[in-house]
């Protein structure tokens, strides 16, 4: 189903891509126990999708369920009553959420679902907030959430909400989703994580081979990450995103990355999809606004 496909007149369809972390460093740890980073998101054209109905009711349903996720705990929920509230709209929201990324695989499922949230809210609700407004909402949600918010590939600084937009190559990506869940809480809080990588400035982090602090860890504590990665990497440069537990292998056209797709192992979960620098939502963003304007809505 494309994206930007009208269900019915009260039905629209937002994207909630996911992301990767081609590098990520951790250069030190806060007095408040949270870390500094540095590290270059960009997104992918694969991910999740939002079928939003508004409603007069004020009412905000999430559908379906998600098991072990009370509705109160969901970012999608918190996202729009948080929206709702500091707008004071009266209207609600009906919201099906067609869910296609892991949990705790590190490719942004969770923020990502929060941040269309709240661009798409924003939009339907005619609330008329900027998007630094709705980022500094979606930095009250999680860290990662105002990048997806923002909607262009970025360098990130800070605990990640510190953004520099950039334009890194848009290459292919194998992305390997081993059968395991990876808390960060699990990863961040490890004694032997690294946590003292020296501060490089962006040109030197471009230009320097790509990786990622927490990779060592996650692979000794999670076999299961350690033989996919190994795996991988005889055919491509490959590395961890985030926390995991997701990995992913780089490759120059798609050709490629469905060559070594076609050769993993049964039972095997794994995708094939395009770095983005525009992130889906932002293009689904405008194409939207576009029409209303159009239609003088």
């Amino acid at each position: 189903m494309n994206t930007s496909d009208v269900i019915n007149p009260d039905q629209t369809v937002w994207p909630s891509p996911a992301k990767l972390n081609l590098f990520l460093y951790i250069t030190g740890q806060r007095d408040d126990g949270y870390h500094e980073l540095q590290t270059l998101f960009q997104f992918l054209d694969y991910g999740d999708e939002l079928t939003i109905q508004i409603n007069t009711s004020g009412e905000i349903t999430i559908s379906p369920e998600i098991d072990g996720v009370p509705l109160h705990d969901n970012l999608i929920w918190k996202a729009a009553r948080k929206l709702q509230r500091d707008t004071q709209t009266s209207l609600g929201a009906d919201i099906h959420l067609h869910k296609v990324l892991p949990m705790g695989g590190g490719i942004g499922g969770g923020s990502s679902n929060a941040a269309t949230a709240l661009v798409a809210l924003n939009h339907l609700w005619q609330c008329g907030l900027s998007q630094h407004q709705l980022s500094e909402i979606g930095l009250q949600l999680g860290a990662d959430v105002p990048v997806f918010v923002e909607g262009h590939a970025a360098y990130a600084e800070g605990v990640g909400e510190k953004l520099t937009l950039v334009t890194p190559q848009e290459k292919w990506y194998l992305v390997v989703r081993p059968d395991v869940s990876i808390s960060t809480a699990t990863i961040f809080s490890h004694p032997k994580l690294t946590r003292n990588t020296l501060k490089r400035d962006l040109a030197t982090l471009l230009q320097a081979p790509y990786e990622n602090d927490c990779e060592k860890i996650v692979r000794k504590l999670y076999p299961e990450v350690d033989k996919q990665l190994s795996w991988l990497l005889q055919y491509a440069p490959s590395r961890l995103t985030g926390t995991g537990s997701c990995i992913f292998a780089e490759f120059s056209n798609k050709n490629e990355a469905q060559h070594v797709l076609s050769r993993l192992p049964d039972g095997v979960s794994a995708f094939v999809a395009k770095g983005c620098n525009i992130s889906p939502l932002k293009e689904t963003l405008t194409g939207y606004t576009h029409r209303c304007e159009d239609n003088n809505c």
